[in-house]
C-alpha cells in the first residue's frame, strides 16, 4: 500500500494544555475523518507547535484519541518573525491508496491562511 504525507494545522486560543489538546485533537480526527482513515493506517505524526505554545505537547491528545501504537514526536517550529501565533502543525505518514492529488490537509481555526503565499521579508 502507498504511503503519503499528510498536512494539517490549527490556532490555539492561548497557551493553556487544556485548549492545545482540545484542538490538536480536533485536527487529528479531522484529518483521519477527510482521508477516511483508522489508528491502523497511521505510520507516524509529527507535531510543531510554534514557540508561544509551550504548556502541552499536542502528541498527548493523539494518544488520547487512540493512536497507541503510533510514532508520535513533538518539535518546536522555527521561528519566522511576523508568523502566525499558537499554532500546532502536523505532519502524518499514511498508509492509504488515495492518490497523492487526493490526499486532504486539514487547515482550521484561521489556519487556512498559512496556505497562501508566504508574506515578503522585511
Amino acid at each position: 500500500m502507498p504511503v503519503r504525507a499528510v498536512r494539517g494545522a490549527t490556532q490555539v486560543s492561548a497557551d493553556q494544555g487544556d485548549l492545545i489538546l482540545a484542538a490538536t485533537g480536533e485536527l487529528v480526527s479531522e484529518v483521519l475523518r477527510a482521508n477516511d482513515l483508522s489508528a491502523d493506517d497511521v505510520i507516524s505524526i509529527l507535531f510543531t507547535a510554534t514557540p508561544d505554545l509551550c504548556s502541552q505537547a499536542p502528541a498527548l491528545a493523539a494518544r488520547r484519541l487512540g493512536l497507541t501504537e503510533v510514532a508520535l514526536l513533538c518539535a518546536q517550529e522555527m521561528l519566522v518573525v511576523g508568523s502566525m501565533p499558537r499554532v500546532v502543525r502536523l505532519m502524518a505518514h499514511v498508509e492509504t491508496d488515495r492518490p497523492r492529488t487526493e490526499v486532504c490537509n486539514v487547515y482550521l481555526n484561521g489556519t487556512e491562511a498559512l496556505r497562501g503565499e508566504p508574506p515578503e521579508p522585511a
